[in-house]
């Protein structure tokens, strides 16, 4: 039996109109000279400058004047070394300096793929048949610097529509102040082989319960009064470095999904968020919350992390960690397993594994062995596809394998419901494969998915294509399953 595999005719392309403005510095010695000229000009000069400018801008970004003002905030501390109280200053002129500090940023200038897709929190003044889904994607820009954007779909029975963006682009404001346990944080020192004794003067001071603000300036202090060692210094970066990974962010309540961008927050992820593979996850008490695993990229190093948010306006992050919370292809279960959280992952880079924890940020458990490449499609590497599926006969597990030439296929595990470490049975063919019109793009020969969508009996799966855009394939479940029946696990 030959899959009937729908391409839709949907397909999602990254729009370098979509930009927002971002905060953008030159260093301490140039800033210096550029306020310095905005610090001579004019009154009437500044004031002609800046209508101007928001003539230019104020049609591209949502209340851009406050967006100038708060950078001009970020560069008050270079007033000041010129004897200048900074909150004295005329708004035009503040808004003139904050303007020279500001940039826009074109979020999707080269690919916007990888995408996972959820069922939206507000399914309210629906028609019957109808269903609102948000579909998350990776968005690069100059640089190469990767964000996470959001589009709308309607499914209106069997058929799916993209709905329209939102004008404006938003970046997610960072609430100050988010609470870390002492006692969980030391625990995370010690799975990164930190030696307590580097730390501990400035970690004994600390409360019970604490945040990054808290832990700065006692960092800063003990930086100050003691001659480090360069093993020293290491270890209170990290210790900065790790405390600013737990963040708590939220977008206007008057910001549609498709405007929100979840921009790299920290230098520690300043190359990109990637590959955010969402999941609806289903509570003992009945209740649902939204999580996201994916990989924080600095350039040079990764670390997964997941993302929390209960309506897509509040989101929590915070870093995955554990003996076995490595590499990337990080996927969450949508409900407890055994009374335990269950993650898939790809620990040594080629075979996927499974593992539970009862912490859902720490991973220490030991990781079983799922599934080893096979087939000739799959025999460099295997990885998921997004977080398993939920359906009557199984856990359906869409993976992607990597073969010859570097080609991206996907193909399609179940596992057992009750003791999902069981393969029920697998694909013995891909089920996508790059078609000759999707081949070409930045990564060649590659179709790839972060997570698909059960509705009713038909599986959507949106995947990106050559690492540049994305499409939506559709399947019916039924005659999934039974082929992959066809081929009994081992």
């Amino acid at each position: 039996m030959k899959l009937s595999i729908n391409r839709t005719p949907i397909i999602i392309t990254p729009d370098f109109k979509r930009v927002f403005a971002r905060y953008f510095f030159y260093g301490d010695e140039r800033a210096l000279g550029v306020i310095e000229k905005v610090l001579d000009a004019p009154e009437s000069s500044v004031e002609h400058i800046v209508k101007d400018i928001l003539r230019d801008f104020s049609r591209r970004h949502r209340r851009i004047s406050n967006i100038f003002l708060k950078n001009y905030n970020r560069v008050k501390y270079i007033i000041e070394q010129l004897d200048i109280d900074p909150d004295t200053l005329p708004e035009w002129r503040k808004l003139l300096i904050g303007a020279y500090f500001t940039m826009e940023y074109s979020i999707e200038s080269a690919a916007l793929f990888n995408p996972s897709i959820v069922e939206a929190p507000d399914q309210s003044d629906l028609q019957e048949g109808q269903k609102r889904l948000i579909i998350s994607f990776r968005a690069t820009g100059e640089g190469h610097i990767s964000s996470l954007v959001f589009r709308r779909l309607l499914l209106d029975g069997d058929t799916i529509k993209l709905l329209p963006s939102g004008t404006f682009i938003d970046e997610a404001e960072v609430i100050k102040g988010a609470m870390l346990n002492k006692k969980e944080f030391e625990k995370i020192l010690g799975q990164m082989n930190i030696n307590k004794s580097l730390y501990e003067e400035v970690f004994n001071v600390l409360p019970d319960t604490f945040s990054y603000s808290d832990l700065k300036p006692l960092v800063n202090e003990y930086f100050e009064k003691n001659n480090l060692s360069l093993e020293e210094e290491k270890t209170l970066n990290e210790l900065r470095w790790l405390a600013k990974s737990f963040v708590d962010i939220k977008f206007s309540l008057d910001t549609d999904i498709s405007e929100r961008v979840i921009f790299p927050l920290s230098k520690y992820e300043m190359k990109g968020i990637e590959d955010a593979r969402f999941v609806k996850f289903f509570n003992e008490d009945g209740s649902s919350t939204y999580y996201a695993t994916y990989t924080a990229y600095d350039g040079f190093s990764i670390m997964p992390k997941l993302l929390e948010t209960k309506d897509f306006y509040h989101f929590n992050i915070r870093p995955v960690h554990g003996k076995y919370a490595i590499d990337k292809n990080l996927a969450l279960f949508p409900e407890k397993i055994n009374g335990k959280y269950a993650m898939i992952s790809r620990i040594d880079g080629v075979n996927t594994y499974i593992m539970f924890s009862d912490n859902i940020c720490c991973w220490d458990e030991e990781a079983i062995l799922l599934l080893r490449p096979e087939y000739y499609w799959e025999i460099v590497q295997i990885g998921n596809g997004g977080s398993p599926i939920k359906t009557p006969e199984g856990w359906l597990l869409i993976t992607h394998g990597v073969g010859p030439m570097r080609k991206y296929c996907l193909g399609a595990y179940l596992l057992d419901l009750k003791n999902p470490t069981k393969v029920l049975g697998r694909l013995e063919e891909p089920l996508l494969i790059p078609t000759e019109e999707e081949r070409e793009g930045y990564v060649p020969n590659v179709v790839y998915t972060c997570g698909s969508y059960l509705n009713d009996k038909t599986l959507i799966i949106p995947y990106a294509v050559s690492d540049y855009a994305s499409k939506i394939a559709t399947i019916p479940l039924d005659q999934l399953i039974t082929k992959i029946l066809e081929n009994p696990g081992k």
